[in-house]
């Protein structure tokens, strides 16, 4: 089956800096779009960023100039560079990919498990 598995989340202080990482593992035919979404407590699930084969990237207005999402075709995996961290970036950051595999016909949804990430004032 397809399997998303994200690293790289944690604990930083305001002003600081992480970088994600998620890797995509199955039988794969193609990966359309990668990207991540977050979900704070007691708030619904948002984009990030995401970035769309081809290359064509696009972020949530929060984090436009903050952060930056990057890909490698090769490895099958997505990074989000995060700089400058809020207290309100705090919360939980799941992979997101839309896949073509050879378990299912057509474009599927995949999530990784989350990965947390907290910044402290």
């Amino acid at each position: 089956q397809v399997q998303l598995v994200e690293s790289g989340g944690g604990l930083v202080q305001t002003g600081g800096s992480l970088r994600l990482s998620c890797v995509v593992s199955g039988r794969i035919f193609s990966i359309n779009a990668m990207g991540w979404y977050r979900q704070a407590p007691g708030k619904q699930r948002e984009l990030v960023a995401e970035i769309i084969s081809g290359g064509r990237t696009n972020y949530g207005d929060s984090v436009k100039g903050r952060f930056t999402i990057s890909r490698d075709n090769a490895k099958n995996t997505v990074f989000l560079q995060m700089n400058s961290l809020k207290p309100d970036d705090t919360a939980v950051y799941y992979c997101n990919a839309r896949i073509v595999s050879y378990y299912h016909p057509g474009e599927s949804d995949y999530w990784g498990q989350g990965t947390q990430v907290t910044v402290s004032s």
